[in-house]
């Protein structure tokens, strides 16, 4: 029986020695492979789809050019990427360029490593991993925005669904949210596929993002 391949990862950061931390802690856990690693945007951007990572681990604060720039040029030409922020910054502003960039997560940098590759894990299989700092500050954003306006999370949805986008704000997993709300994880994934449809999405982050600011 072969055992399934591992999840290839790209590296963009500028400080060397974290640069090169983070690829031998990648290479280290089982099931990563580091496949590159890059100081520049323009480098990130030659080699990146020479190498066809399954995720990239992307800074900001990059020499020049944002990390930013970067990942929305890469979508541009890769649309499957998946994408992790790996930053100091823990403001709106970068965040929200983050995410509308098409990046799929957002971790800080002080994230301890076993959680560092969790995430990785997690975006691989389609999730959108947040530290529960950027979490709260997506949901506290967009429950602002909702309650200016005046408008409802309705969009059809039922309650249960409604639930489990709560709860999704709030940066837990499916496994957790079955637990949580006392059902079955099968129910949870059909749930979401409900969702998606409802809400005219693809990703989790899609579906909290435009279900929070309705």
């Amino acid at each position: 029986m072969s055992s399934p391949r591992a999840i290839n990862v790209s590296i963009v950061e500028d400080n060397t020695k974290l640069r090169e931390s983070l690829a031998i802690m990648i290479d280290g856990g089982s099931g990563f492979h580091c496949v590159s690693t890059h100081a520049t945007v323009d480098e990130a951007l030659r080699q990146i789809p020479l190498k066809k990572p399954d995720v990239v681990l992307m800074d900001i604060n990059l020499a020049g050019k944002s990390g930013v720039e970067c990942v929305q040029k890469l979508k541009a030409t890769m649309p499957a990427l998946k994408v992790i922020m790996h930053t100091v910054y823990e403001d709106e502003e970068q965040l929200f360029k983050s995410l509308r960039a098409g990046a799929s997560g957002y971790l800080l940098k002080r994230t301890p490593p076993a959680k560092l590759l969790e995430a990785i894990a997690e975006v691989h299989g389609g999730g959108s991993p947040m530290t529960s700092q950027i979490a709260r500050m997506v949901v506290e954003h967009f429950h602002g925005v909702a309650g200016a306006s005046g408008e409802t999370n309705n969009e059809g949805l039922t309650a249960r669904e409604r639930d489990i986008l709560d709860h999704l704000a709030k940066g837990f997993r499916n496994k957790e949210i079955a637990d949580l709300l006392g059902i079955g994880i099968d129910t949870v994934r059909a749930h979401l596929r409900n969702i998606y449809e409802k809400l005219h999405v693809s990703s989790r982050t899609e579906a909290v993002v435009k279900y929070l600011k309705k």
